[in-house]
């Protein structure tokens, strides 16, 4: 028997593995010891390594493997031995109603019209004694996933989440009669926004799913104790009150594979974030542990997702114990920052009542180096939520937030639908950049902003209210009904769909950077759209990212603004726009939809769509022209899922530098902005870019910028 070392070189797991092949006498001796002692303290792993001239890293991990692989030895004899008592039972039961086929009654010589009723009854105990020996073996085999009997798990009620459907009864469990809430909203088009990815046909054995199942235990249980530990792991910052990880202290906490080692090239991010969110449990954790969902309750972080294969599923009708291992690209709204490209294993857990944790961790599959093309390799080390019943139903910070919604939305909602959750969230790094980053986003990416805790916290926040606020009857005059008002919303999420798809292209596509432009890049890439919700064709999509010296509140009010759209929109020919109608969409006032018709225009039969967007992390404002017809359809409450979208718009984040300034020291006093269009250059399919289809787009983001800049005062850009 021969095992991996796998810690003989402190910098082993982050590049090639190195392997050792013990000799006969050192595995001899370990197993003879394993027999003892399967799990030796350190002093025991001290003097085997003396004895045996090996590093106690080595002892280590021979141990851990042993134990894996002794674990999944039993768990195949214990399906062995189930299969071989359900083979036997099956044959009995075969027998017994071949049997019961040739009865024949001794008095008329014919068949019984029906079995006896003592049979039957025998039957049925004996039938039911098989189930009960077969439930006690697999809680047996279930506890081991989870660390602790069936029996302590708290009662779980056989509750069925649609996947589609949701009522107002399952935010605020008052079951107060209204429209249902319509989970669609988080599939506004999933057809067109997941691509087919390729992906390698992985075999999965016994022997991988316990591996998997230790690697995620390990990993929930150190997400939980990150969660719950405070200083000195956690160190708040003085300039914006951020939580970034000690890693010092982290190195003296947890002893496991995901411990950091001192290597120039990795770059550690670690934070950690605390909020509190609109939703119901069993919804959230479900929209969580379905990828399609999770796409769209993170449009602006996760470009695509996929489910490889479930490994365990949950039990009694929950996601609790549900173990996957997933592919995830999660990107920063920009062409100038690459996507990192992963495969994980997500697991979710019931830990007591009203306590749930989500935890995801990287995983290696084999030859996924030669699928990723991000210039960076990402490995994602324990990171996840924890989501906590609120008492009583709210907080403090729940108040406020619902008195925000009582002044934008006229209607009060806390006894109605308001369901408020604690959420912890941890994102967990490392990082080995293969390619220097670009100038402007250095800052944001190396202080963990762009891709840290606060941005999923806030992104989840924001989309929480965006289902709240479908609960309250329609706002404007022009969409009296609920129906109107849930295909509105569902249009205009498959707007900001769409855009933030079109940002990092699928399927390998590349930007190319065009000439002609000193001051910024403007990157461009062609795809052939052939989603029914799509305009046919090919459409080139072109954007350039530029930094402003304003902070970025003060830009997204400029987009977000009717009054100043003729200063930047250069297709309107400067013609001013009304706004007829406006939905709410949070408890920021930026936070909605509107629908806005051009003054002075001979395109009467054309309106504007556009959805703003902000929180802490950032914002987007997302606009499409739409025609009048598909406007009057979409308010009357028709499906809007093939009404043609081309979407363009703005992303606007924090530049994340460091302001020093006497005392005091602040993070983030300028914005980066990118400009987005698509635009439909061919119905021709084997359309290329042409140098006037590279001209026409210079001048669009060029014209563009320079009319933002002259509007906003700005005389320099970065």
């Amino acid at each position: 028997m021969e095992f991996s070392s796998g810690g003989d070189d402190p910098d082993s797991h982050r590049g090639k593995k190195r392997y050792h092949r013990h000799t006969a006498h050192q595995i001899q001796r370990l197993e003879s010891m394993f027999k003892e002692c399967p799990h030796p303290d350190e002093k025991t792993r001290s003097q085997l390594s003396r004895e045996l001239n090996l590093h106690p890293r080595q002892i280590k991990f021979w141990f851990q493997n042993r134990r894996t692989q002794m674990k999944a030895q039993h768990e195949r004899a214990d399906n062995s031995a189930l299969r071989a008592e359900n083979d036997k039972i099956r044959c009995e039961n075969i027998a017994i109603r071949e049997a019961l086929k040739n009865v024949i009654c001794p008095c008329c010589g014919t068949s019984p019209a029906s079995e006896d009723p003592y049979f039957d009854e025998q039957k049925l105990r004996i039938e039911n004694a098989h189930l009960k020996e077969e439930l006690d073996r697999v809680s047996s085999v279930a506890a081991k996933y989870i660390g602790r009997p069936i029996s302590q798990l708290p009662p779980v009620q056989p509750i069925h989440v649609s996947s589609l459907d949701l009522s107002m009864a399952s935010f605020g469990g008052h079951g107060i009669g209204g429209p249902s809430l319509d989970l669609d909203l988080l599939h506004g088009s999933s057809s067109s926004v997941i691509p087919t990815l390729p992906f390698p046909q992985l075999t999965i054995s016994d022997m991988d799913k316990s591996l998997m199942a230790d690697i995620a235990t390990n990993a929930m249980e150190e997400l939980i104790r990150l969660v719950q530990t405070n200083e000195p792991l956690w160190i708040k910052g003085a300039a914006d009150g951020r939580e970034t990880l000690n890693l010092d202290s982290y190195e003296r906490i947890f002893q496991s594979p995901y411990s950091h080692m001192k290597n120039p090239g990795i770059r550690i991010e670690a934070s950690r974030d605390s909020g509190v969110v609109i939703m119901n449990c069993l919804a959230l954790v479900d929209m969580f542990m379905d990828v399609k969902k999770w796409m769209e309750l993170f449009p602006t972080i996760v470009s695509r997702a996929k489910t490889i294969e479930v490994i365990s599923s949950g039990m009694l009708g929950s996601q609790s114990g549900t173990l996957q291992l997933m592919y995830e690209e999660v990107q920063v709204l920009s062409a100038l920052v690459p996507t990192r490209q992963l495969y994980l294993l997500r697991f979710c857990q019931q830990i007591e009542q009203g306590l749930w944790a989500v935890v995801d961790v990287s995983y290696e599959v084999p030859h996924q180096d030669s699928q990723f093309s991000s210039p960076s390799k990402a490995q994602r080390l324990p990171s996840g939520c924890l989501i906590r019943e609120m008492p009583n139903g709210y907080s403090e910070v729940g108040v406020r937030l619902r008195h925000r919604f009582d002044e934008i939305s006229g209607v009060s909602l806390l006894n109605s639908i308001f369901d408020w959750k604690q959420v912890t969230w941890v994102e967990h790094w490392e990082v080995e950049e293969k390619a220097p980053i670009h100038r402007l986003y250095r800052d944001l990416i190396h202080n963990g902003l762009a891709f840290g805790a606060e941005r999923w916290l806030s992104t989840l926040q924001r989309a929480c209210e965006r289902f709240a606020c479908l609960m309250v009857s329609g706002n404007s005059p022009l969409i009296p009904s609920p129906e109107g008002k849930r295909s509105m919303m569902k249009l205009a999420q498959r707007m900001v769909n769409n855009f933030c798809a079109s940002i990092n292209p699928a399927n390998g596509q590349q930007w190319t950077t065009l000439s002609g432009l000193n001051e910024f890049e403007v990157r461009a890439t062609l795809h052939k759209s052939t989603d029914p919700g799509q305009p046919s064709g090919v459409v080139l999509s072109a954007a350039a990212t530029i930094w402003l010296p304003l902070p970025p509140t003060s830009v997204f009010n400029f987009f977000r603004d009717e009054r100043t759209r003729p200063q930047w929109d250069v297709l309107s020919n400067q013609n001013p726009v009304q706004e007829v109608a406006h939905i709410v969409n949070g408890s920021h006032p930026g936070n909605c939809i509107s629908v806005l018709r051009g003054l002075n225009t001979s395109q009467n039969n054309m309106l504007i769509l556009q959805e703003s967007c902000v929180d802490s992390s950032g914002s987007v404002v997302v606009y499409c022209p739409v025609d009048l017809p598909a406007i009057n359809m979409a308010m009357s409450g028709e499906d809007p899922s093939y009404f043609p979208l081309l979407p363009s718009g703005f992303t606007i984040s924090p530049d994340g530098r460091v302001q020093e300034g006497g005392a005091s020291t602040s993070i983030g006093s300028g914005s980066l902005i990118t400009v987005v269009f698509q635009i439909l250059v061919s119905n021709l399919p084997s359309a290329r870019l042409s140098p006037e289809s590279v001209t026409t787009v210079n001048n669009l983001i060029g014209n563009t910028i320079h009319q933002i800049k002259a509007a906003l005062n700005c005389s320099t850009t970065c």
